[in-house]
């Protein structure tokens, strides 16, 4: 029990650090090709956050525990929004003044309500898989579309330009970005080593420890991120961190287990889980969106966003130890 323990919190602290070097890696690599800052931020940053994500679904999915990878994909959009902005806002209440991010919240609920199409035969198959890197594809195109419309004249493209390492050379940046991937890869599997054998010796599904230490676990990339970014001013970038992780999740994390170790999925994804994502996905819109004004999540809301997250993992607990049936 204590060496699956340790490989958990071994392979979250090896995660995090591999994902930041990974990601630095990446987009100082894509800077010095001369690609501009708001396209950077868009797609490399965004897809590198869900990297964490993506490998250990892909490890999971694998090993035959499908329902630890679909966890991880629901769980971290849940997390992402009720615990990490809702922290995040709570420390620094957000503005929103992006044109871009306006852009980006439609697409957000239109790939949540297509996934939740997807599974609604409680089975997630091959063609669910192949949907869903169409949609990946999809979405890479329409973030390129954005974000060469917004290079000079969105304010997230300042934020971007400033958080991408400037000094970093190619042979550094791509030394860092093979190195990143290297230990992301090594930190998935350890992970994902000892969270099945937790789940084996507490009697629990892969699916719920999917949905909770997990799916904590690999967001810890995106908290940080969001509360740095935030405690500087740079608001639209704290909540892009969100939206661009969450459709990366749906569209690249759960086709992993889609594509690698199709097949049904336990009901409570259906009956608990989905709809929990999607209400949060719903409130992040409303609080964010502005509707004709700039969009603001102040610190009630970001309370309520917490009090959201901190009672769906108390009803998980009940339905796990048989408090609620």
């Amino acid at each position: 029990m204590l060496v699956d323990l340790a490989a958990i919190v071994a392979g979250f602290v090896a995660l995090v650090w591999s994902a930041e070097r990974f990601i630095a890696g990446a987009a100082a690599l894509a800077r010095n090709l001369g690609v501009s800052p708001m396209l950077i931020g868009l797609t490399v940053v965004g897809f590198g956050t869900s990297a964490p994500e993506i490998l250990v679904s892909g490890m999971a999915a694998w090993g035959g525990n499908s329902g630890l990878a679909v966890g991880n994909a629901v769980g971290s959009n849940i997390a992402n929004i009720g615990l990490i902005l809702g922290v995040t806002a709570m420390v620094q209440p957000l503005d929103v003044k992006s044109g871009t991010l306006r852009r980006e919240y439609p697409i957000l609920l239109a790939v949540t309500l297509g996934a939740l199409m997807l599974v609604t035969d409680q089975h997630l198959g091959l063609v669910d898989g192949v949907i869903l890197l169409g949609g990946l594809a999809v979405v890479l195109f329409i973030m390129y579309r954005l974000g060469v419309a917004g290079v000079g004249e969105d304010p997230l493209g300042g934020e971007f330009d400033s958080e991408i390492p400037r000094d970093m050379s190619t042979q550094v940046a791509m030394a860092w970005f093979v190195i990143g991937l290297i230990v992301l890869l090594i930190a998935s599997k350890v992970l994902v080593w000892g969270a099945v054998n937790i789940a084996a010796a507490f009697g629990v599904s892969d699916l719920v420890i999917g949905l909770t230490i997990i799916a904590l676990g690999t967001s810890l990339p995106e908290l940080a991120a969001c509360i740095a970014g935030a405690l500087k001013g740079e608001h639209d970038i704290a909540i892009g961190n969100v939206i661009g992780s969450n459709i990366y999740n749906l569209l690249a994390v759960l086709a992993v287990p889609a594509l690698i170790s199709p097949g049904l999925l336990d009901p409570e994804v259906l009956t608990r889980d989905m709809p929990v994502m999607i209400g949060l996905t719903l409130a992040m819109f409303l609080m964010g969106y502005g509707f004709g004004r700039p969009g603001r999540i102040n610190r009630f809301e970001a309370f309520a966003l917490i009090a959201a997250y901190v009672a769906y993992q108390g009803v998980i607990f009940a339905q796990t130890t048989g408090g609620i049936q």
